[in-house]
Protein backbone atom coordinates (compact mmCIF):
# COMPACT_ATOMS: atom_id res chain seq x y z
CA UNK A 1 0.00 0.00 0.00
CA UNK A 2 1.29 3.77 -0.79
CA UNK A 3 1.93 5.71 2.15
CA UNK A 4 0.04 8.92 1.37
CA UNK A 5 -2.96 9.55 -0.45
CA UNK A 6 -1.42 11.07 -3.20
CA UNK A 7 0.02 8.00 -4.19
CA UNK A 8 -2.22 5.56 -3.51
CA UNK A 9 -4.88 8.06 -5.72
CA UNK A 10 -1.49 8.01 -8.63
CA UNK A 11 -1.98 4.18 -8.14
CA UNK A 12 -5.51 4.18 -8.46
CA UNK A 13 -5.35 6.40 -11.62
CA UNK A 14 -2.62 4.49 -13.34
CA UNK A 15 -4.16 1.04 -13.04
CA UNK A 16 -1.33 -0.06 -10.59
CA UNK A 17 -4.05 -0.58 -7.77
CA UNK A 18 -7.61 -0.95 -7.33
CA UNK A 19 -9.81 -0.27 -4.35
CA UNK A 20 -10.46 -3.89 -3.70
CA UNK A 21 -6.47 -4.51 -3.39
CA UNK A 22 -6.03 -1.19 -1.03
CA UNK A 23 -8.95 -2.42 0.92
CA UNK A 24 -7.77 -6.52 1.22
CA UNK A 25 -4.30 -5.12 2.04
CA UNK A 26 -5.41 -2.81 5.06
CA UNK A 27 -8.11 -5.94 5.93
CA UNK A 28 -5.29 -8.34 6.21
CA UNK A 29 -3.03 -5.90 8.18
CA UNK A 30 -5.86 -5.34 10.89
CA UNK A 31 -6.27 -9.21 11.19
CA UNK A 32 -2.05 -9.62 10.94
CA UNK A 33 -1.89 -10.74 14.70
CA UNK A 34 1.91 -9.29 14.73
CA UNK A 35 0.21 -5.81 14.46
CA UNK A 36 -1.96 -4.21 16.51
CA UNK A 37 -5.49 -4.41 14.96
CA UNK A 38 -7.57 -6.50 17.70
CA UNK A 39 -6.78 -3.36 19.85
CA UNK A 40 -7.00 -0.49 17.37
CA UNK A 41 -10.05 -1.54 15.88
CA UNK A 42 -13.05 -1.71 17.84
CA UNK A 43 -15.13 -2.88 14.98
CA UNK A 44 -14.28 -3.78 11.56
CA UNK A 45 -17.15 -3.48 8.30
CA UNK A 46 -14.87 -5.48 6.71
CA UNK A 47 -18.09 -7.11 3.67
CA UNK A 48 -18.96 -3.43 4.06
CA UNK A 49 -15.29 -1.47 3.04
CA UNK A 50 -15.69 -4.55 0.26
CA UNK A 51 -18.68 -3.86 -1.44
CA UNK A 52 -17.96 -0.23 -1.02
CA UNK A 53 -14.39 -0.79 -2.76
CA UNK A 54 -16.34 -2.56 -5.76
CA UNK A 55 -18.79 0.21 -6.44
CA UNK A 56 -15.36 2.55 -6.42
CA UNK A 57 -13.51 0.46 -8.54
CA UNK A 58 -16.63 0.34 -11.17
CA UNK A 59 -17.14 4.15 -11.32
CA UNK A 60 -13.38 4.80 -11.84
CA UNK A 61 -13.97 2.00 -14.70
CA UNK A 62 -16.44 4.01 -16.11
CA UNK A 63 -14.77 7.37 -15.66
CA UNK A 64 -17.41 8.67 -12.98
CA UNK A 65 -15.38 8.27 -9.85
CA UNK A 66 -16.36 10.75 -7.67
CA UNK A 67 -12.89 12.03 -7.35
CA UNK A 68 -9.12 11.18 -7.34
CA UNK A 69 -9.35 9.64 -3.72
CA UNK A 70 -12.33 7.29 -4.33
CA UNK A 71 -11.45 3.91 -2.97
CA UNK A 72 -8.76 4.54 -0.27
CA UNK A 73 -9.65 3.16 3.03
CA UNK A 74 -9.62 4.98 6.46
CA UNK A 75 -11.07 4.68 9.57
CA UNK A 76 -13.38 6.28 12.10
CA UNK A 77 -13.10 6.96 15.81
CA UNK A 78 -15.91 5.37 17.66
CA UNK A 79 -17.78 8.91 18.18
CA UNK A 80 -18.60 9.02 15.00
CA UNK A 81 -22.09 8.38 13.99
CA UNK A 82 -22.64 5.71 11.13
CA UNK A 83 -26.10 4.38 10.30
CA UNK A 84 -27.04 1.02 11.62
CA UNK A 85 -23.57 0.97 13.83
CA UNK A 86 -23.99 1.88 17.34
CA UNK A 87 -21.52 4.60 18.63
CA UNK A 88 -20.23 3.79 22.02
CA UNK A 89 -17.48 5.78 22.30
CA UNK A 90 -14.93 2.98 23.43
CA UNK A 91 -17.26 2.48 26.47
CA UNK A 92 -19.23 -0.39 27.84
CA UNK A 93 -21.72 1.68 29.04
CA UNK A 94 -23.42 2.71 26.13
CA UNK A 95 -23.73 -1.76 24.83
CA UNK A 96 -27.21 -1.05 24.45
CA UNK A 97 -27.59 1.89 22.45
CA UNK A 98 -29.93 1.74 19.37
CA UNK A 99 -27.67 2.11 15.75
CA UNK A 100 -27.09 5.58 14.94
CA UNK A 101 -29.85 6.40 12.79
CA UNK A 102 -28.30 8.79 10.52
CA UNK A 103 -24.47 9.26 9.42
CA UNK A 104 -22.07 12.19 10.71
CA UNK A 105 -22.07 15.22 7.98
CA UNK A 106 -18.05 14.89 8.51
CA UNK A 107 -18.27 11.05 7.97
CA UNK A 108 -20.74 11.35 5.44
CA UNK A 109 -18.41 14.60 3.27
CA UNK A 110 -15.27 11.51 3.13
CA UNK A 111 -17.66 8.97 2.02
CA UNK A 112 -19.37 11.59 -1.14
CA UNK A 113 -15.62 11.48 -1.86
CA UNK A 114 -15.25 8.11 -2.22
CA UNK A 115 -13.47 6.90 0.86
CA UNK A 116 -13.87 3.75 1.99
CA UNK A 117 -14.74 3.15 5.77
CA UNK A 118 -12.89 0.44 7.55
CA UNK A 119 -14.26 0.31 10.70
CA UNK A 120 -14.25 2.09 14.02
CA UNK A 121 -11.31 2.82 15.60
CA UNK A 122 -10.67 2.50 19.73
CA UNK A 123 -10.11 5.51 22.13
CA UNK A 124 -10.06 6.49 25.72
CA UNK A 125 -13.77 6.05 27.46
CA UNK A 126 -15.75 9.22 26.04
CA UNK A 127 -12.53 10.75 25.12
CA UNK A 128 -11.43 12.34 28.32
CA UNK A 129 -8.12 11.30 28.66
CA UNK A 130 -4.24 12.23 26.52
CA UNK A 131 -2.85 8.47 27.57
CA UNK A 132 -4.70 6.12 25.29
CA UNK A 133 -5.46 3.68 28.00
CA UNK A 134 -9.09 1.83 27.74
CA UNK A 135 -9.44 -0.90 30.31
CA UNK A 136 -13.07 -2.39 28.63
CA UNK A 137 -11.17 -2.98 25.30
CA UNK A 138 -7.23 -2.97 25.80
CA UNK A 139 -5.26 -0.34 25.03
CA UNK A 140 -3.54 -0.71 21.48
CA UNK A 141 0.36 0.43 21.63
CA UNK A 142 2.75 3.53 20.15
CA UNK A 143 4.70 1.07 17.48
CA UNK A 144 7.63 2.46 19.22
CA UNK A 145 9.31 -0.32 21.41
CA UNK A 146 6.48 -2.76 21.28
CA UNK A 147 8.63 -4.62 24.05
CA UNK A 148 8.58 -2.45 26.84
CA UNK A 149 4.71 -1.46 25.60
CA UNK A 150 3.82 2.15 25.24
CA UNK A 151 1.17 4.26 25.64
CA UNK A 152 -0.39 5.54 22.16
CA UNK A 153 -1.89 9.23 22.93
CA UNK A 154 -5.33 9.51 23.30
CA UNK A 155 -7.85 9.93 23.02
CA UNK A 156 -7.89 9.24 19.18
CA UNK A 157 -5.45 6.14 20.42
CA UNK A 158 -6.71 3.27 17.68
CA UNK A 159 -6.84 5.80 14.94
CA UNK A 160 -3.10 6.82 15.31
CA UNK A 161 -2.36 3.25 15.90
CA UNK A 162 -3.88 2.22 12.23
CA UNK A 163 -2.71 4.54 10.00
CA UNK A 164 0.67 4.05 12.04
CA UNK A 165 0.62 0.51 11.10
CA UNK A 166 -1.03 0.50 7.19
CA UNK A 167 -4.54 -0.41 8.48
CA UNK A 168 -5.90 2.43 6.50
CA UNK A 169 -4.47 5.78 5.07
CA UNK A 170 -5.99 8.31 7.19
CA UNK A 171 -8.69 8.29 10.08
CA UNK A 172 -11.03 10.69 11.53
CA UNK A 173 -10.30 11.78 15.11
CA UNK A 174 -11.53 14.26 17.75
CA UNK A 175 -9.30 16.86 19.12
CA UNK A 176 -10.70 18.79 22.42
CA UNK A 177 -7.45 19.35 24.34
CA UNK A 178 -4.97 17.09 21.80
CA UNK A 179 -6.83 14.01 21.52
CA UNK A 180 -5.63 14.06 17.27
CA UNK A 181 -2.07 15.57 18.15
CA UNK A 182 -0.97 14.22 21.30
CA UNK A 183 -1.28 10.42 19.54
CA UNK A 184 -0.01 11.47 16.29
CA UNK A 185 3.11 12.43 18.02
CA UNK A 186 3.48 9.28 19.97
CA UNK A 187 3.21 7.35 16.80
CA UNK A 188 5.53 9.20 14.38
CA UNK A 189 2.46 10.37 11.92
CA UNK A 190 0.88 13.84 10.85
CA UNK A 191 -2.40 14.83 13.50
CA UNK A 192 -4.32 17.86 12.56
CA UNK A 193 -6.69 19.88 15.06
CA UNK A 194 -8.60 22.81 12.89
CA UNK A 195 -10.61 25.38 13.85
CA UNK A 196 -13.45 23.85 15.97
CA UNK A 197 -15.84 26.00 13.40
CA UNK A 198 -14.99 24.89 10.41
CA UNK A 199 -15.89 21.05 10.80
CA UNK A 200 -19.49 20.23 11.89
CA UNK A 201 -19.96 18.20 14.92
CA UNK A 202 -23.34 17.00 14.40
CA UNK A 203 -23.66 13.43 15.24
CA UNK A 204 -20.22 13.33 16.86
CA UNK A 205 -20.99 12.00 20.50
CA UNK A 206 -19.44 15.26 22.31
CA UNK A 207 -16.88 15.94 25.26
CA UNK A 208 -16.93 19.41 25.46
CA UNK A 209 -18.93 21.12 22.87
CA UNK A 210 -16.81 24.48 23.39
CA UNK A 211 -13.68 22.72 22.46
CA UNK A 212 -14.07 19.66 20.61
CA UNK A 213 -13.04 19.63 17.55
CA UNK A 214 -12.93 17.15 14.29
CA UNK A 215 -9.79 16.41 12.58
CA UNK A 216 -7.98 13.69 10.60
CA UNK A 217 -4.34 11.75 11.57
CA UNK A 218 -2.55 10.82 8.15
CA UNK A 219 0.83 9.88 7.15
CA UNK A 220 1.74 13.20 5.43
CA UNK A 221 0.76 16.88 6.18
CA UNK A 222 -0.45 16.68 2.26
CA UNK A 223 -3.13 13.65 3.45
CA UNK A 224 -4.42 15.95 6.40
CA UNK A 225 -5.21 18.78 4.38
CA UNK A 226 -6.92 16.85 1.65
CA UNK A 227 -9.24 14.96 4.70
CA UNK A 228 -9.57 18.26 6.45
CA UNK A 229 -10.55 20.31 3.50
CA UNK A 230 -13.30 17.51 3.03
CA UNK A 231 -14.32 17.49 6.41
CA UNK A 232 -14.53 21.21 6.06
CA UNK A 233 -17.21 20.86 2.38
CA UNK A 234 -14.60 21.61 -0.05
CA UNK A 235 -15.43 19.66 -3.19
CA UNK A 236 -12.57 19.16 -5.15
CA UNK A 237 -9.23 19.62 -2.18
CA UNK A 238 -5.62 19.64 -3.20
CA UNK A 239 -2.97 19.34 -0.64
CA UNK A 240 -0.77 22.20 -0.64
CA UNK A 241 2.42 23.04 -2.24
CA UNK A 242 5.63 22.72 -0.17
CA UNK A 243 7.15 26.30 -0.34
CA UNK A 244 9.87 27.24 0.83
CA UNK A 245 10.92 27.60 4.21
CA UNK A 246 12.57 30.99 3.55
CA UNK A 247 11.30 33.75 5.10
CA UNK A 248 8.45 32.21 7.23
CA UNK A 249 8.66 34.32 10.78
CA UNK A 250 8.34 31.45 12.84
CA UNK A 251 7.72 32.13 16.69
CA UNK A 252 8.87 29.76 19.75
CA UNK A 253 7.42 30.26 23.31
CA UNK A 254 10.96 29.50 25.62
CA UNK A 255 8.81 29.17 28.28
CA UNK A 256 5.76 26.94 29.57
CA UNK A 257 6.14 24.86 26.03
CA UNK A 258 9.61 23.50 27.32
CA UNK A 259 9.44 22.89 30.66
CA UNK A 260 10.81 19.36 31.63
CA UNK A 261 11.14 18.03 28.23
CA UNK A 262 12.32 14.53 27.86
CA UNK A 263 16.08 14.37 26.57
CA UNK A 264 15.03 12.74 22.96
CA UNK A 265 12.38 15.57 22.70
CA UNK A 266 14.33 18.42 23.47
CA UNK A 267 17.16 17.10 20.87
CA UNK A 268 14.09 16.46 18.40
CA UNK A 269 13.00 19.65 18.95
CA UNK A 270 16.25 21.55 19.08
CA UNK A 271 17.83 19.93 15.91
CA UNK A 272 14.47 20.52 14.15
CA UNK A 273 14.60 24.49 14.60
CA UNK A 274 18.23 24.50 13.60
CA UNK A 275 17.47 22.69 10.45
CA UNK A 276 14.45 25.36 10.43
CA UNK A 277 17.07 28.78 10.35
CA UNK A 278 19.78 26.63 8.07
CA UNK A 279 16.61 26.84 5.76
CA UNK A 280 16.59 30.24 5.67
CA UNK A 281 13.45 29.98 8.32
CA UNK A 282 13.41 33.66 10.63
CA UNK A 283 12.99 31.85 14.50
CA UNK A 284 12.01 34.65 16.84
CA UNK A 285 11.57 34.45 20.57
CA UNK A 286 7.92 34.75 21.53
CA UNK A 287 7.04 35.26 25.33
CA UNK A 288 3.33 34.26 25.63
CA UNK A 289 2.53 35.03 29.40
CA UNK A 290 -1.26 34.56 29.41
CA UNK A 291 -0.49 30.94 28.57
CA UNK A 292 0.72 30.64 31.76
CA UNK A 293 -2.47 31.42 33.73
CA UNK A 294 -4.81 28.70 31.86
CA UNK A 295 -4.09 26.18 34.34
CA UNK A 296 -5.76 28.27 37.06
CA UNK A 297 -8.61 29.65 34.68
CA UNK A 298 -9.33 25.88 34.38
CA UNK A 299 -8.36 24.61 38.20
CA UNK A 300 -11.98 23.70 39.10
CA UNK A 301 -12.16 21.73 35.95
CA UNK A 302 -12.38 23.80 32.67
CA UNK A 303 -14.99 23.74 30.21
CA UNK A 304 -14.65 19.73 29.72
CA UNK A 305 -15.52 18.82 33.01
CA UNK A 306 -18.70 21.18 33.16
CA UNK A 307 -19.76 20.58 29.62
CA UNK A 308 -19.26 16.39 30.29
CA UNK A 309 -21.10 16.40 33.41
CA UNK A 310 -24.25 18.24 31.89
CA UNK A 311 -24.37 15.56 29.34
CA UNK A 312 -23.24 12.28 31.19
CA UNK A 313 -25.06 12.84 34.44
CA UNK A 314 -28.01 10.97 33.40
CA UNK A 315 -25.85 8.26 31.99
CA UNK A 316 -23.91 7.99 35.31
CA UNK A 317 -27.09 7.60 37.34
CA UNK A 318 -27.75 4.57 35.40
CA UNK A 319 -24.51 2.73 34.56
CA UNK A 320 -22.14 4.82 36.64
CA UNK A 321 -20.73 1.10 37.67
CA UNK A 322 -19.64 0.88 34.23
CA UNK A 323 -17.39 3.42 33.30
CA UNK A 324 -13.80 3.46 33.61
CA UNK A 325 -12.96 5.19 37.11
CA UNK A 326 -10.37 7.19 36.09
CA UNK A 327 -13.10 8.88 33.51
CA UNK A 328 -15.86 8.82 36.03
CA UNK A 329 -13.70 11.00 38.46
CA UNK A 330 -12.39 13.56 35.98
CA UNK A 331 -16.33 13.55 34.42
CA UNK A 332 -17.44 14.22 38.19
CA UNK A 333 -15.41 17.41 38.51
CA UNK A 334 -17.91 19.05 36.87
CA UNK A 335 -20.65 17.80 39.23
CA UNK A 336 -19.50 20.73 41.83
CA UNK A 337 -19.26 23.69 39.40
CA UNK A 338 -21.69 26.72 39.21
CA UNK A 339 -23.05 28.56 36.74
CA UNK A 340 -21.08 31.59 38.02
CA UNK A 341 -17.45 29.19 37.27
CA UNK A 342 -18.38 28.69 33.87
CA UNK A 343 -19.57 32.40 33.26
CA UNK A 344 -16.20 33.13 34.57
CA UNK A 345 -14.44 30.91 32.28
CA UNK A 346 -16.00 32.57 29.05
CA UNK A 347 -14.63 35.89 29.96
CA UNK A 348 -11.00 34.49 31.37
CA UNK A 349 -11.27 32.43 28.01
CA UNK A 350 -11.80 35.51 25.94
CA UNK A 351 -9.57 37.77 27.88
CA UNK A 352 -6.58 35.27 26.76
CA UNK A 353 -6.99 34.86 23.49
CA UNK A 354 -7.17 38.24 22.86
CA UNK A 355 -3.98 38.71 24.86
CA UNK A 356 -2.83 35.94 22.63
CA UNK A 357 -3.66 37.51 19.37
CA UNK A 358 -2.30 40.71 19.94
CA UNK A 359 1.16 39.10 20.57
CA UNK A 360 0.99 35.73 17.47
CA UNK A 361 -0.51 37.93 15.11
CA UNK A 362 2.64 38.78 13.16
CA UNK A 363 4.10 35.14 12.65
CA UNK A 364 3.21 32.21 9.94
CA UNK A 365 3.09 29.84 12.81
CA UNK A 366 3.76 29.38 16.73
CA UNK A 367 6.15 26.23 17.49
CA UNK A 368 6.39 24.18 20.31
CA UNK A 369 7.06 20.31 21.07
CA UNK A 370 3.77 18.76 20.75
CA UNK A 371 3.81 16.51 23.93
CA UNK A 372 7.05 17.09 26.40
CA UNK A 373 7.14 13.07 27.00
CA UNK A 374 8.68 10.31 24.97
CA UNK A 375 5.68 7.67 24.75
CA UNK A 376 5.64 6.52 28.62
CA UNK A 377 5.45 2.49 29.35
CA UNK A 378 1.93 1.79 29.75
CA UNK A 379 2.96 0.25 33.16
CA UNK A 380 3.77 3.69 34.22
CA UNK A 381 -0.02 4.40 34.88
CA UNK A 382 -0.59 1.89 36.73
CA UNK A 383 -1.23 3.95 39.81
CA UNK A 384 -4.22 7.07 39.87
CA UNK A 385 -1.64 9.68 41.20
CA UNK A 386 0.86 8.74 37.47
CA UNK A 387 -2.00 8.91 35.75
CA UNK A 388 -3.10 12.07 36.82
CA UNK A 389 0.51 13.77 36.39
CA UNK A 390 1.39 11.69 32.89
CA UNK A 391 -2.47 13.03 31.41
CA UNK A 392 -1.60 16.58 32.54
CA UNK A 393 1.87 16.55 31.06
CA UNK A 394 0.45 14.60 27.86
CA UNK A 395 -1.86 17.61 27.27
CA UNK A 396 -0.01 20.65 28.38
CA UNK A 397 1.39 21.69 25.24
CA UNK A 398 -1.74 20.92 23.07
CA UNK A 399 -4.45 22.09 24.75
CA UNK A 400 -3.45 25.71 24.62
CA UNK A 401 -4.67 25.85 20.99
CA UNK A 402 -8.44 24.48 22.36
CA UNK A 403 -8.53 26.75 24.89
CA UNK A 404 -7.15 29.98 22.15
CA UNK A 405 -9.95 28.15 19.52
CA UNK A 406 -6.93 27.84 17.44
CA UNK A 407 -5.95 25.12 14.53
CA UNK A 408 -2.96 23.50 15.05
CA UNK A 409 -0.72 20.30 13.42
CA UNK A 410 1.58 17.99 14.92
CA UNK A 411 4.45 16.30 12.67
CA UNK A 412 7.36 14.11 13.24
CA UNK A 413 10.39 15.42 13.93
CA UNK A 414 12.54 12.82 15.44
CA UNK A 415 15.64 10.65 13.55
CA UNK A 416 14.44 7.19 12.20
CA UNK A 417 15.04 5.06 15.38
CA UNK A 418 14.60 7.44 17.76
CA UNK A 419 11.72 7.74 20.04
CA UNK A 420 8.69 9.66 18.60
CA UNK A 421 8.54 13.00 18.92
CA UNK A 422 6.14 15.91 17.41
CA UNK A 423 6.92 19.24 16.05
CA UNK A 424 3.68 21.14 16.64
CA UNK A 425 3.01 24.41 14.62
CA UNK A 426 0.09 26.32 16.14
CA UNK A 427 -1.83 28.80 13.59
CA UNK A 428 -4.64 32.30 14.06
CA UNK A 429 -8.52 31.47 14.39
CA UNK A 430 -9.69 30.38 10.98
CA UNK A 431 -5.49 30.30 9.54
CA UNK A 432 -5.79 26.50 8.73
CA UNK A 433 -5.22 26.99 5.06
CA UNK A 434 -2.25 28.93 6.26
CA UNK A 435 -1.19 27.21 8.26
CA UNK A 436 -1.19 23.77 6.16
CA UNK A 437 0.64 25.28 3.47
CA UNK A 438 3.57 26.58 6.30
CA UNK A 439 3.52 23.08 7.67
CA UNK A 440 3.66 21.30 4.07
CA UNK A 441 7.25 23.51 4.04
CA UNK A 442 8.52 22.46 7.58
CA UNK A 443 7.59 19.22 6.79
CA UNK A 444 9.94 19.05 3.39
CA UNK A 445 12.60 21.08 5.17
CA UNK A 446 12.67 18.22 8.15
CA UNK A 447 12.71 15.59 5.42
CA UNK A 448 15.48 17.18 3.29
Amino acid sequence: MADSLAGAAAALAAGRATAASLVEDALARIADPARQGGTAFLAVDAEGARAAARAMDALRAAGAAPSPWAGIPISVKDLFDVAGQRTRAGSVALDDAPPAAATAPAVLRVQRAGFVVLGRTNMVEFAFSGLGVNPHHGTPLSPWDRATGRLPGGSSSGAAVAVAEGMGLGALGTDTGGSCRIPAALCGIVGFKPTAARVPQQGVLPLSPTLDSVGPLANTVGCCAVLDALLAGADAPVPPDAGPVAGLRLGVPRHFFLDGLDAPVAAAFERALERLAAAGAHLHDLPLPEVEEIAAVNAAGGFTAAEAWSWHRGLIGRAGDRYDPAILGRIRRGEAMSAADYIALLRERARITAAVATRTGAFDAVLMPTCPLVPPPLAAVATPSEYNRINLLLLRNTAVANFLDRCAISLPCHAPGEAPAGLMLMGERMGDARLLTVAAAVESALAG
